[in-house]
């Protein structure tokens, strides 16, 4: 009887380690970049730059390859409900630079951030509400 408690317990620990280890990668984009992490070099002469405010969340989507090889993909999918749009995307086939994950923060995506995703993503979603400030979206990230 001992025996079989002792299985228990160990299961008990075991498992929960292994589902964490099976679940996928989560995915999510900083709300905004910082004003203190944004510098502008190379004005031009007589120029102060002066930067008040933090760039915020505007878009969001996964790319084919790194960010310079501007791999921008077309989503397979667009739903509107009740002030939501949900994009997705299917990412089959060969990505031999990789998929990843671009943000994009400011009016007009003036500055992205990137990151790779694991190569077993076969689909993507991204729904998209309105934030608070100008621009500003506020996105879910499922893939899977």
């Amino acid at each position: 009887m001992q025996h079989r408690r002792l299985l228990t317990g160990a299961a008990c620990c075991l498992f929960p380690m292994l589902t964490q280890a099976a679940m996928p990668a989560a995915y999510v984009c900083p709300d905004s970049v910082p004003e203190a992490s944004i510098s502008l070099n190379a004005v031009p002469a007589g120029w102060t730059p002066y930067i008040g405010s933090p760039l915020y969340l505007s878009a969001a989507a996964p790319i084919d390859g790194a960010p310079a090889r501007r791999g921008q993909l077309v989503p397979s999918k667009e739903r509107t409900k009740q002030g939501q749009t949900t994009l997705s995307y299917r990412l089959e086939g060969p990505y031999p630079d990789g998929k990843w994950l671009q943000c994009s923060y400011g009016v007009h995506g003036e500055v992205t951030l990137s990151r790779r995703m694991d190569d077993s993503v076969s689909l993507c979603e991204f729904t998209y509400r309105k934030g608070r400030k100008a621009g500003q979206n506020e996105i879910d990230i499922d893939c899977r």
